[in-house]
Parts: C-alpha cells; sequence; structure tokens
C-alpha cells in the first residue's frame, strides 16, 4: 500500500541524505535492506498509533537542532570495574578507551568490522524481525546510517563488565550508534551505559541470549537539558536463560526508549525497567516496550516509575503479548508517575494480547501527588520539607531500582537522584 503523501515527501527528503558508510560486503547488504525497510516504511508521524504521544519531527527532520553541553565531570558508574569503551560525538575515542580485551569476551569495533560470521548473521536480523507487528523505521533508518558501534561476542563467563560511554564536545553533533552482542550457551555478561551522546543520538542494541546465559544491562542516559534521543533494544531470549535491563534517565527534550523483546526458549526470564525524572515544558520522556511471550513456563517483568514536575511530559506504552502454546508464562507489568505539581502528564497506554488459557498476566498504571499523610508524618518528627520530600519521592522510585542486581550500581544511581532532587526543588 502506498505511504500517504506527506509521509512520503518527509521519508525521501530524510533519505535523500543519508550516506550508507563504508564496510564490507555483508554490512552494506544489512544496511541497505534496512534503507528499503524505512523506503516502505515511510517514517513515523505523529498520527501513527505508537506516535501519538510524542512528536518524532525532531527525530527524522534532516536538520539537527544543537544541545547546549552540561558538565560531565561528575561520571555514573566510574567506580566499577569495566573496560571502558568511549564514543564522543559518535567517534571511537581510543586514548579515553581500555584496551577491549578481557577473558570470556571478544569486542570488535563495527567500523573496522570485516569477515565475522557470527556478526554478519546477526547484524540487523533481531530489528527486521521486530518491525512486525508494530513498525519501528527509526530502528532501520539507525542500522542503515550507524557509524560504529561494538561487536560483542561472549563465549563464558565475561571477567569484567564493559562500560560504554557516550560523551559530547559538538553541540550540534547527530550520532547513530549500532551495537550487536551475542552471547553464547551458558555465558553471563554486563554491559554499562551512560552518557548524553549527541544532540540528536539514534541507537540500536541488538542482543541474542542463547540457552542458559546471563545478560545484564544498566544504563545511565546523560543530563543534558537539550538533547534528543531514541533508542532502540531488540533481544532474542533462549532456553532457561535470562535477560535484564534498567534505564535511568535524567533531564533532556525528547527520550524515547523501545525496548523489544522476543522469549523463544522455555523457562526464560526478562525484566525491563526504568525510572526517569524530569523538570520544565521541555522534558518528554517515552518508554515504549513490548514483549512477546512464545514459549512455556516464562516469566516477563516491566517496571516504570517517572518524576514529573513543572509541565514535564511522561509517557508508558507496553504490551505483553502471549502466543499460542505459551503456557505458564507469568506476565507483570506496571508504570506508574509521580506528578509533584498540577501541570506536568503522565499518558500511559498498556496492553496484554493473549492467547493462551494458563497464564498470569496483570497490568497496572497510576498517577498521583505526594502522599500528605506519609509527608505530615515524617514533618511532625521534625524531618524538613524538602528532605521528606526528598525520601518520599525515592520510595516511589525503589521498585523500578530494586530490578537492579548489582547494589553497588544500584546505590551510584540513587545518590544520583537524590542530588537530581534536591537541586530541583522549590
Amino acid at each position: 500500500m502506498a505511504l500517504p503523501q506527506r509521509k512520503q515527501d518527509a521519508t525521501d527528503a530524510r533519505l535523500a541524505a543519508v550516506t550508507l558508510p563504508d564496510g564490507p560486503a555483508w554490512l552494506t547488504k544489512a544496511r541497505k535492506a534496512a534503507l528499503a525497510r524505512v523506503s516502505a516504511m515511510g517514517l513515523p508521524a505523529r498520527r501513527d498509533e505508537y506516535w501519538k504521544f510524542s512528536d518524532p519531527t525532531t527525530l527524522t527532520d534532516t536538520a539537527v537542532i544543537s544541545a547546549d553541553l552540561a558538565d560531565a565531570s561528575d561520571r555514573e558508574f566510574a567506580g566499577a570495574d569495566a573496560l571502558m569503551a568511549v564514543f564522543v560525538d559518535g567517534a571511537f575515542d581510543a586514548d579515553a578507551s581500555d584496551d577491549l580485551e578481557a577473558a570470556g569476551v571478544t569486542i570488535t569495533r563495527l567500523a573496522q568490522a570485516q569477515d565475522i560470521t557470527w556478526a554478519g548473521d546477526l547484524l540487523g536480523t533481531l530489528e527486521a524481525r521486530g518491525q512486525s507487528p508494530v513498525e519501528r523505521p527509526l530502528a532501520a533508518l539507525t542500522t542503515a546510517m550507524a557509524t560504529d558501534g561494538l561487536l560483542i561476542h561472549v563465549t563464558g563467563d565475561a571477567a569484567r563488565a564493559v562500560h560504554v560511554r557516550y560523551d559530547r564536545k559538538d553541540a550540534g553533533a547527530d550520532v547513530a550508534l549500532h551495537h550487536v552482542v551475542k552471547l553464547d550457551a551458558g555465558a553471563t555478561f554486563t554491559l554499562l551505559e551512560s552518557g548524553a551522546g549527541a544532540a540528536r543520538f539514534m541507537s540500536n542494541m541488538e542482543v541474542d541470549v542463547a540457552d542458559g546465559a546471563t545478560f545484564h544491562h544498566v544504563r545511565a542516559q546523560g543530563r543534558d537539558t537539550g538533547r534528543r534521543m531514541n533508542t532502540h533494544t531488540f533481544t532474542r531470549i533462549g532456553t532457561g536463560s535470562t535477560f535484564k535491563s534498567f534505564t535511568l534517565s535524567i533531564n533532556g527534550a525528547l527520550t524515547r526508549n523501545d525496548c523489544i523483546m522476543d522469549i523463544v526458549g522455555d523457562d526464560a526470564t526478562a525484566h525491563v525497567a526504568g525510572a526517569c525524572v524530569g523538570d520544565g515544558e521541555g522534558f518528554h520522556h517515552d518508554d515504549t516496550v513490548f514483549i512477546t511471550h512464545d514459549a512455556v513456563g516464562c516469566e516477563s517483568r516491566q517496571v516504570f516509575k517517572k518524576v514529573l514536575r513543572n509541565g514535564a511530559v511522561g509517557v508508558f506504552q507496553g504490551k505483553i503479548l502471549v502466543k499460542h502454546g505459551a503456557q505458564k508464562t507469568d506476565g507483570y507489568q506496571i508504570s506508574q508517575s509521580l506528578l509533584l505539581d498540577g501541570d506536568s502528564q503522565f499518558l500511559a497506554k498498556p496492553e496484554l494480547e493473549i492467547y493462551a488459557d494458563d497464564v498470569a498476566c496483570s497490568h497496572g498504571s497510576t498517577s498521583g501527588a505526594i502522599d500528605e499523610d506519609a509527608l505530615f508524618y515524617l514533618r511532625s518528627r521534625g524531618v524538613p520539607h524538602k528532605t521528606a520530600t526528598t525520601l518520599l519521592t525515592l520510595s516511589f522510585l525503589a521498585e523500578a531500582l530494586q530490578e537492579i542486581d548489582d547494589e553497588s550500581l544500584g546505590d551510584d544511581l540513587r545518590d544520583r537522584l537524590a542530588g537530581w532532587l534536591d537541586r530541583h526543588q522549590s
């Protein structure tokens, strides 16, 4: 079916400005296939079902809106024992990075990739598979445009985590990166991400978790107030395997995090969680999640909490799809917002679609203000108003933060949240 003329024109204008990066034949083939997907689907517009709460214009325009650079001296996960891979405005910074070598893991940069069989079989595959039943054209555009990224092959218990840091120096940088992570059967691996990345930052991550493997992902998105960011995580989860991902977002003009999880093996576990805090009418944060259960005896959790004030907007769109035969599914979804004033908004679209009859699936979504009784209780015991508000807000966010298995990483992010709340209270 032909695209509407307005969408066709916008798509043609954007694709006319795209130059595919150089690379080996298998990578060029994947990029051209992704570009064809974008052309067929058309770029997203506000009238599209999964974009009706968020305006994608600044992500799809050819021009990039510059964003002021935030102070990046206080970095997330600074104390973590991890290999450091640093990208500055999308370019790999070898001087700031470690030698990317550790027992149990092999790391290659996308920009230097040659004949890597496993990457050739995987790159773009999960993204293409994730285009149905919901089209995600910005993910395909990122696959086509990405100039660099990491290809990570985990063959056993990785001796160290990998920390990918996205630094900024150019206030108008436009960046697209694509990471691929493959965990062999029984392997374990932790990936950390931090930083704002660019004025406009687009990233894909494809994660293939083989049978019995465990993947942990913790991400802290940078504090630049003007940045615009769209990330996609596509994962395929095998028998008896575990996938856990947590994202903390602070500030930003527009943040859209898409997570598409495909559970294909029995007795698997898939958790995705997030916490965000936003201040001002310029803040818009969107978490969009789609989990497909296509196996027996699997568990999924979606836990998202947002704290909003001074006209900030938060969005949650989450779906659990249970296919025929996916019996004994345990699916849990909760999305909640804490509105610190009457001007902020939380827009939620929770969905369940179930075709099996022996499942336990639930979803819930709430919005509310600070509990006045709890606030009065703390104040009556001598706790200052500002401190009491911070304590209650951190308590509200606790369920999402508990999804982080590593206590030291969780404590680091709690401290950052407490600092943000102290700075942004009137």
